[in-house]
């Protein structure tokens, strides 16, 4: 009792004189330091190493502390031996040379009773970065391929890496010790084999054909870190081992009766390709499945990416409502979930239209989230019910009008992607558009005009009107670029109608305020006039080139007098001639000088302008149609048909990239392949090159005569538990276990090897002995029976 009162006391005294130092605000000076951490306390060690460390994330240089620090490592307290760790990891590089007076200490922990203690003693031996105990790290690893503690297997394969790292000549090394982490029992072991695996070999696939459907079997039971790197493995795996292979099936055909060849008239049916699986990759596929519930959203990343680049259509519809789950994550998960649905939506719309609603923009979503939903909506708007598009369209309207420009912009170019998406709704998008001509927004009226512009060329015929309206609201348009698009829609559809041609006109009120117009106006103006001289150009040389004919077949654009018959019926008349008919107006030839007039009044207005492009570009056009010769060339020039627009998705770009990596989410930023060290996946294994499936057998590999393999610790147990007697495991209570040393167990294995060899001569004596004994024990048994036979008859005549 009074040395318990003792001791109690004088840690006591200890803990007041270190709460002393510790409360002062005069920070200790290195000598004091040093005499912590070289005192013969306990305490004092872990308080000079508690000092240190937090010197050490000051950023304050705590290399003079270095030998002090590294002698410690021999301490008995697992929290010193933390700390020391902790130093040592981070200054090992810094003093290498220091670094190494640590090392034998290290090794001699490798041996230690406590497995905590064995698996830090080899993360720091690792993890020094020291390249002259490369090998020293290599041996270490060898040893712990084959502990018994799970916590060091772990670690040892963890270290893997490291050592590669060190020094890549250690690789055939390090591949059989991982080939033998590979097919560890443990789940956490294989998982930490297969990260080192995805570090320095990915390539090598004949190491996983043997642990092939082990580690399938582990892959739940995995943390979230394995089971990405097991995930990635394992598709990499498939793309280089199960070629794809495909079946057509005809969708309302009927199938061949008795084995007869399919009739003609199947032919009209589609054929679909179904892709046939490989069992083995189907049971890969499967077994991804219970991971699409994990709390971790890397990890249902990665499913959704192997069931995107591996299986068929039904199992990455079943990854969609995890995927639509991550949204109600932070926004940071939020967009890069994001990005992967937009690439899996533009290659299978369908399945996220029942989620429409989860897309909609909310008001506290940033930037970068509601482009996203805007583009998904964009892309499933064609595959959705008429509801479904009222609202989104609706929804787009609304956010047009609001005060951000940037979402007023996406808003409406969302709009026009919806229009060319779904035909059906064209029309009510285009007056969506045209009703937002007259805003003040110059942003939203500009924006509105590029996408009517891009509607109207895809069906010129059907918007006339639209064209007419547009040239009505001009006055009403102050921004130069929507002044600009009306312009240049008048002047490109000015011959689709010869009858209601408002182009002359049109350019000639525009010819009134030419001089306040601005730049990109001017330039409209500009080409108009020029495409308008170019149709009255065109006109006279077809009216000059036609020849008197009963039923005349002449352009529409060209305007055929009425002759009365009192003059004699078909007379001949000429479009080209100074000198009209008696029975005519003299309308045509005042028509086409006032065109020609108007023409020399804009490229005179346009050649006194200040602006360089403005004049380079009038003088183009004036050389090109002075000359008669050159009309043809410039009708070709100005008047080619145009292409059709397609505003393709933002993401088209980005969609080769593999789900679930940073350059998919980077997108073009990253360059045209990618991030640096993006890797995509390899392409599929082309038919009969593939490797046999018996491979992936469970112990189809056999080991050769002589050759030798490291055992982990676990197989070693299972057999010594199987080698022992019956009694040994009756006495342990079924458990077989006592308390020995793994080196205890080897020995006993031996001596028990030499007993069976010397008692080989003792066993044949025994057994003759015992044949002779159960000869007798025969006869006895055979006396008895009758003995009992006798005495039974005896009873029943009695």
């Amino acid at each position: 009792m009074l040395e318990t009162a003792r001791d109690l006391t004088f840690e006591a005294a200890q803990s007041s004189r270190l709460s002393r130092l510790t409360s002062s605000s005069k920070p200790l000076s290195t000598a004091q330091i040093k005499g912590l951490l070289e005192s013969q306390n306990e305490r004092d060690k872990l308080e000079g190493l508690r000092k240190v460390i937090s010197m050490m994330y000051r950023s304050q240089s705590c290399l003079p502390f270095f030998p002090s620090v590294a002698k410690n490592m021999a301490s008995p307290s697992i929290e010193i031996k933390k700390l020391v760790i902790i130093y040592l990891l981070h200054y090992s590089e810094a003093e290498p040379d220091t670094a190494l007076l640590a090392v034998n200490i290290i090794q001699k922990s490798l041996s230690d009773k406590n497995p905590q203690v064995r698996a830090m003693a080899l993360k720091v031996m690792s993890g020094m970065r020291v390249p002259a105990i490369s090998q020293i790290v290599s041996l270490g690893i060898k040893k712990g391929c084959g502990d018994m503690s799970p916590q060091v297997r772990k670690v040892a394969a963890l270290a893997i890496p490291k050592c590669y790292r060190l020094d890549p000549s250690t690789l055939p090394q390090l591949l059989g010790y991982l080939s033998t982490l590979l097919g560890d029992k443990q789940y956490y072991v294989a998982g930490a084999a297969a990260m080192a695996y995805m570090a320095i070999s990915p390539e090598r696939v004949d190491l996983v054909h043997e642990y092939f459907k082990s580690i399938l079997k582990k892959l739940v039971d995995m943390d979230e870190w394995s089971q990405l790197a097991t995930l990635k493995m394992m598709t990499i795996y498939s793309r280089k081992c199960f070629p794809r292979r495909t079946q057509k099936v005809r969708k309302g055909g009927s199938s061949a009766f008795y084995g007869e060849e399919e009739s003609d008239g199947d032919e009209n049916y589609p054929a679909d390709e179904i892709q046939m699986l490989d069992p083995d990759l189907e049971l890969f596929l499967k077994a991804c499945k219970p991971l699409l519930q994990s709390r971790n959203s890397a990890v249902v990343v990665a499913v959704a990416r192997s069931y995107f680049h591996l299986g068929p259509p039904e199992y990455i519809i079943s990854a969609v409502g995890p995927l639509i789950s991550l949204l109600r994550g932070p926004q940071e998960i939020q967009q890069i979930a994001l990005f992967n649905i937009v690439t899996v939506c533009l290659e299978y719309p369908e399945p996220f239209v029942k989620y429409a609603t989860h897309f909609l923009v909310l008001a506290t979503d940033p930037i970068y989230i509601w482009i996203l939903k805007l583009e998904i909506l964009t892309i499933i708007f064609c595959y959705c019910n008429p509801h479904i598009k009222g609202l989104i369209l609706s929804e787009l309207e609304h956010f047009s009008r609001g005060p951000d420009k940037e979402l007023v912009r996406e808003s409406v170019r969302a709009i026009g992607r919806c229009a060319q998406s779904d035909s059906r709704t064209s029309a009510r998008c285009l007056r969506l558009l045209l009703k937002q001509i007259s805003s003040l927004d110059g942003t939203l009226v500009a924006e509105s005009l590029t996408v009517i512009r891009h509607l109207i060329q895809q069906d010129p015929l059907a918007h006339r009107k639209t064209v007419i309206r547009l040239a009505k609201s001009l006055d009403t348009a102050t921004n130069p670029q929507a002044r600009a698009s009306i312009i240049w829609l008048v002047g490109e559809f000015a011959g689709i109608d010869a009858e209601n041609n408002i182009a002359a006109d049109f350019l000639r009120l525009l010819a009134k305020g030419f001089v306040d117009e601005p730049e990109a106006a001017k330039l409209q103006i500009v080409l108009l006039a020029a495409k308008v001289y170019v149709h009255h150009l065109n006109q006279i040389q077809l009216s000059k080139g036609t020849t008197p004919d009963p039923e005349p077949t002449l352009p529409s654009s060209i305007i055929i007098p009425s002759i009365p018959h009192e003059a004699g019926g078909f007379a001949e008349f000429s479009f080209g001639s100074s000198v009209p008919d008696s029975s005519q107006p003299a309308m045509r030839m005042e028509e086409e000088d006032q065109i020609t007039l108007l023409w020399k009044y804009i490229i005179l207005l346009a050649r006194y302008d200040t602006s360089y492009d403005l004049r380079d570009r009038a003088r183009l056009y004036k050389s090109l149609l002075t000359v008669p010769s050159s009309t043809q060339l410039a009708s070709l020039l100005l008047l080619a048909p145009k292409p059709v627009p397609h505003t393709p998705s933002p993401s088209e770009s980005r969609k080769d990239f593999t789900l679930g990596s940073a350059s998919l989410a980077v997108g073009e930023d990253g360059g045209l392949n990618g991030l640096r060290g993006y890797e995509p996946l390899p392409d599929w294994v082309t038919e009969g090159q593939q490797p046999p499936s018996s491979l992936r057998n469970e112990g189809h590999a056999k080991m050769e005569y002589g050759e030798k393999r490291e055992t982990p610790a676990s197989e070693r147990l299972d057999n010594a538990s199987r080698a022992m007697p019956q009694q040994i495991m009756d006495d342990t209570n079924g458990l077989g276990v006592k308390d020995l040393s793994l080196d205890d167990w080897l020995d006993e294995g031996d001596k028990e090897g030499e007993k069976e060899v010397e008692g080989s001569d003792e066993d044949e004596e025994s057994s003759e002995e015992s044949s002779e004994e159960s000869s007798e024990d025969d006869s006895s048994e055979e006396e008895s029976d009758e003995g009992e036979q006798g005495s039974n008859q005896a009873t029943l005549m009695k």
